[in-house]
């Protein structure tokens, strides 16, 4: 009996397995829109783009992101398998044990603190900052306090910056705003998310909306912080920030969609539903995709 092809199979399998895990555990989706936040901030910097350099600064952002994501789900693995939505995780699920988990996310951390080093220190230096508010302020407060959104957009809002800092090795008014711009918009996107899942976050005792509950007072915050996401998003076209511009073309276009983005944040003030928030998730999502692509285009044309 030719046991090679068995052999193949049972690799195959499990390469097919680890590598399903990896994607879960690491939020591949996610990590990857980390990525392209930075990758529109390097774009922005950069005078000569490096493209060794931005290839470093994606794959060590997304060690690093990843990091904080396999962090996130060892601490909460038990407040997981309480919830619909991640019941079926690696850790909660038994198909990773804590261990292995802990040892992916050192190897994520280390490898992506060098190769973020071996850009520039500051770079390493945002990264280290991100991954540790998230893993050890954030992770621990979402069942103690609503003000964990508030620190958890800090880590989550440096992407943007971090790329801008990868590519000038230097902090100062450009990437603060493209900082400010991230740390707005993270507060409809994900109480956005927070009220549609009010329900399974309750089983957990998350305490994400900032009335931790999906109400009106809740949904006005949503809108003030829509509105000022938009205005903090055209700044650049006043000539205020520095060498971060924005044309007025670029300007109007993102109004555009920022009238969009505040338009669903009132609607969802209106209506009170989880299909409204779920709008809002989607218009909030493709209003930053949009916006770092608008920010991008506008300095190449």
């Amino acid at each position: 009996m030719n046991e090679a092809p068995i052999r193949r199979r049972l690799f195959q399998t499990d390469f097919s397995m680890i590598w399903r895990n990896g994607k879960e555990l690491t939020k591949i989706r996610l990590s990857l829109s980390v990525v392209f936040s930075s990758v529109a901030g390097y774009l922005l910097g950069a005078t000569i783009i490096d493209y060794s350099e931005l290839t470093w600064l994606a794959v060590g952002g997304y060690c690093m992101v990843g990091a904080s994501n396999v962090f996130n789900q060892i601490i909460e693995r038990d407040l997981d398998a309480l919830m619909k939505r991640t019941m079926n995780r690696p850790i909660p699920k038994g198909r990773v044990s804590v261990n292995d988990a802990f040892a992916l996310a050192c190897v994520l951390t280390i490898s992506g603190l060098i190769i973020l080093y071996n850009i520039n220190p500051k770079t390493a230096m945002f990264g280290a900052v991100s991954i540790f508010l998230y893993t050890c302020v954030y992770t621990p407060l979402k069942t103690k306090t609503s003000l964990s959104v508030l620190v958890g957009a800090i880590p989550g809002a440096i992407p943007f910056m971090l790329g801008w800092v990868a590519a000038t090795n230097d902090f100062d008014i450009e990437p603060g705003i493209l900082f400010i711009i991230q740390f707005f918009w993270q507060f409809p996107h994900f109480w956005s998310i927070a009220w549609f899942l009010h329900d399974d976050y309750q089983k957990a005792g998350f305490k994400m909306l900032p009335t931790e509950k999906p109400d009106k007072a809740s949904a006005a915050q949503i809108i003030f912080y829509s509105f000022w996401t938009v205005v903090v998003s055209i700044l650049p076209v006043f000539g205020i920030t520095g060498k971060l511009t924005l044309s007025i073309t670029g300007a109007i276009i993102i109004g555009i969609f920022g009238v969009i983005l505040t338009y669903f944040a009132i609607r969802l003030f209106s209506v009170k539903t989880s299909n409204a928030a779920k709008k809002l998730l989607l218009i909030s999502v493709l209003y930053i995709t949009f916006l770092q692509i608008v920010y991008v285009v506008d300095k190449f044309l």
